[in-house]
């Protein structure tokens, strides 16, 4: 059962992905990009790197997105969009050979029982690994208070 579960999730990263390609938007390639990050810290946690997984889904499909959903605000999504140095079918063919040597990488890992038991994300979070969720909260919203500031059109006053 485990191995359909596995191969659920990482086929919705793929599709994630080749939806990020594609998309005509840059928000949309955003979020699609925040859900594969999403994906890959479920499997990480599931494959037992529950350290991995939390920072892989702060960073990745926390603090990252952040930052480019406001970069987006502030750029607007007309900017100058040239045209791609790699072209689509080369870029889902990467894609595709990234997952399956991914996929290659982690099978064995499927296959061995997890020696720790059944481990409950709530758990790991707020019991075993408390201290590193609250810095990794107070990074994220520091990091997007930092952006704010840096970037507001307030004037100077004299």
């Amino acid at each position: 059962m485990e191995r359909v579960e596995y191969g659920l999730l990482l086929a919705g990263a793929i599709i994630c992905a080749y939806r990020a390609i594609v998309s005509k938007r840059i928000l949309s390639s955003t979020i699609y990009l925040a859900c594969i990050s999403a994906l890959i810290s479920v499997v990480l946690f599931m494959l037992g790197a529950t350290q991995v997984a939390v920072m892989e889904l702060s960073v990745g499909a926390g603090l990252v997105t952040v930052l480019l959903v406001y970069a987006l605000s502030v750029v607007g999504e007309d900017a100058l969009d040239p045209s791609s140095v790699i072209s689509k079918p080369l870029a889902i063919a990467v894609v595709a050979a990234v997952t399956l040597l991914l996929g290659w990488m982690i099978y064995p890992a499927i296959q061995f029982e997890n020696l720790m038991g059944s481990v409950d994300l709530a758990s790991v979070l707020w019991q075993q690994r408390v201290l590193d969720v609250w810095i990794q909260i107070v990074l994220i919203f520091s990091g997007v208070m930092g952006v704010l500031g840096l970037l507001s059109e307030r004037t100077p006053q004299s």
